[in-house]
């Protein structure tokens, strides 16, 4: 997430980003993970917002930065990782907006990844149920 925020907030390359971030960050780190997730991200924005724009209930510049980083990190997720279970995306960026999001927007961040997961994730979700 840190990630994504830095380059929302910089529009820095994403390559050089993730240099800092394994210049700074050795152990602990999933790196395959990152590398598939974070370098992917910028590459598909235009997607992730079009996916975004119908479920939010504000324009997309409007939203908090963690907020939106999490939401981008959540609808690629949703939408190119299928291997992952849509509960642990979306709790996932619940847990995140809670520690370093704003006061409630684990909510709307809930809320708005249900709503992309009944959409892309309807079979998986009839399954669990």
């Amino acid at each position: 997430m840190q990630a994504v925020y830095q380059w929302l907030m910089t529009s820095n390359e994403p390559f050089q980003i993730a240099a800092q971030f394994r210049e700074a960050n050795s152990s602990k780190v999933d790196w395959d993970y990152f590398d598939e997730v974070f370098l992917r991200i910028p590459a598909c924005q235009k997607s992730i917002e079009d996916q975004l724009g119908p479920v939010i209930d504000r324009d997309i510049d409007a939203l908090d930065m963690i907020e939106k980083a999490l939401l981008y990190i959540g609808v690629f997720e949703l939408t190119q990782l299928l291997d992952i279970p849509y509960r642990v995306v979306i709790n996932e960026c619940v847990e995140l907006a809670k520690t370093f999001g704003a006061s409630d927007s684990h909510k709307y961040v809930n809320g708005v990844l249900d709503k992309l997961a009944k959409k892309f994730r309807s079979d998986e979700m009839q399954t669990i149920s």
